[in-house]
């Protein structure tokens, strides 16, 4: 008995799509890239309802129907999708885009924040380090052995710190595994 598929042991091309979104489910580039192919295909039934639309006739009724009830299925087809999506769209980009604006300025305006913060940032580290460098010379003229013995203490502490930063595991993620002390 072939079940109704010519024998060719091919499934039919709806329990192929479904058995295909059922193995990429917890995928989220894959969802992603359905969800993308879904309004693409959205896209292309609103053109071919213009199309009915704009040369409407009484005998055209129907492909006009057949037309609606394919988009109506392709957008619920389409939100399904989107729910296993879990893409966040911060609002500044929606007013932009509702401004009729550019979404790629809100990401050069964030880039540019960065950029000014992350120099804000390095400006303060290194006058923090040009603090340290002043105040370990003019420690070392007035208290030449004191500063001897921190700077030992230094040298065991980083290299005591490097030894158990070498020591700890990683997590695939790239994140380092904390042990517990004993």
């Amino acid at each position: 008995m072939t079940g109704g598929n010519g024998g060719n042991g091919a499934l039919p091309a709806q329990a192929n799509d479904i058995a295909t979104a059922n193995a990429s489910a917890n995928d989220p580039k894959e969802n992603l890239n359905q969800v993308i192919n879904s309004i693409q295909k959205n896209l292309g039934l609103i053109h071919q309802l213009y199309l009915t639309v704009s040369s409407f006739s009484a005998a055209s009724q129907a492909p006009l129907l057949q037309r609606l009830n394919g988009l109506i299925t392709e957008l619920d087809n389409m939100d399904k999708l989107a729910e296993k999506c879990n893409i966040q769209v911060p609002m500044e980009v929606i007013n932009l885009i509702d401004d009729g604006k550019n979404p790629d300025e809100f990401t050069r305006d964030v880039i540019n924040s960065c950029i000014a913060k992350n120099q804000v940032t390095k400006g303060k580290t290194d006058g923090f380090k040009a603090l340290r460098k002043n105040l370990l010379e003019e420690l070392e003229q007035a208290f030449p052995d004191e500063v001897e013995s921190y700077r030992e203490i230094r040298a065991i502490s980083a290299a005591e710190s490097k030894r158990l930063a070498q020591a700890q595991s990683s997590l695939p993620n790239g994140d380092v595994k904390v042990k517990p002390e004993l």
